[in-house]
């Protein structure tokens, strides 16, 4: 069983951790406020710095937002790097930038350690149930050391690549999710304006061609109206701006994930950067003066 640092206890990074307690690894964190109560009763400790909690540590997992946040953790001041011990595992399940993924894999293996990108996909449900879908990016060598701790968490494990492309992968998912939640919305609230029963509509349509987890998941979240998070509107705005800025450097157009951003920022402008991506939806019954269900 390996001694695993875990850095990132979210929504999503919480359930994580408790999969690899359970599977009998030892988890130490940093200390931020009070330890979550069953974690804590599973054995997680703490330490006060990612510097101690990698000098305890064979293996280093980040689940942080952002970009600037795995680079605090890992390069910040009392970072992981200067606790770092020759051989260490580095896995960033975090959802960042690819470039920058690229660089943060140098600097750990200039420092003698091995990185691995690894984003996930799921959602709070699929962390729960450990059957996360995760995207990796990684040596060969990275690859099979990380796979034994990614199969505790996830039931998809595919090795996209070298360094960065996981994350390119997960930029790509984030795509096709919020386009998809914005086709469900527009969908049901075209129904519910016209005065259609929407839960009905739902289920025939998932009979059919328009048949997807989006709809099946994120459908009935609209339908019932059920917004806490999830995966939050802000977050889902990050990727997409990370979509952005890469079809930026590629010379790329991406019009309807520049729709999506904008229907998100709509939320945000609303107080709704901590709703469930589903949210999306309230910003497209703004431009209709209709609710679902109505």
């Amino acid at each position: 069983m390996s001694k695993i640092g875990f850095i990132g206890l979210g929504i999503m990074g919480r359930p994580m951790a408790g999969h690899l307690l359970d599977a009998g690894h030892s988890l130490v964190t940093v200390k931020r406020g009070t330890l979550d109560a069953t974690l804590a009763e599973k054995g997680m400790q703490e330490a006060p710095t990612p510097k101690a909690v990698a000098e305890a540590s064979d293996i280093i997992i980040t689940m942080v937002p952002d970009t600037p946040d795995v680079e605090s953790v890992l390069f910040g001041e009392d970072g992981v790097i200067e606790g770092l011990k020759p051989g260490t595992l580095v896995i960033d399940m975090s959802s960042i930038a690819p470039m920058q993924t690229q660089d943060f894999a140098k600097r750990i293996t200039d420092a003698g350690g091995e990185f691995v990108d690894a984003p996930v996909s799921g959602g709070e449900g699929g962390a729960i149930n450990a059957a996360l879908t995760i995207m990796v990016g990684a040596t060969d060598k990275g690859f099979e050391s990380a796979k034994p701790l990614l199969d505790v968490v996830g039931k998809t494990i595919t090795h996209i690549g070298g360094h960065g492309d996981g994350q390119t992968c997960k930029v790509a998912n984030q795509i096709v999710v919020a386009l998809t939640i914005v086709a469900v919305a527009e969908g049901l609230l075209f129904a519910s304006k016209a005065g259609a029963d929407v839960a009905k509509v739902r289920e025939s349509l998932l009979g059919g061609l328009a048949q997807s987890k989006i709809l099946e998941v994120h459908g009935e979240r609209m339908i019932n109206r059920t917004f806490d998070p999830g995966f939050r509107v802000r977050l889902h705005q990050k990727d997409l701006n990370l979509a952005l800025e890469g079809a930026r450097s590629l010379n790329l157009s991406l019009p309807g994930t520049a729709n999506a951003q904008q229907l998100f920022q709509a939320c945000v402008a609303n107080g709704g950067s901590d709703w469930d991506h589903a949210g999306i939806l309230r910003a497209l019954e703004k431009l209709a003066n209709h609710e679902v269900g109505q």
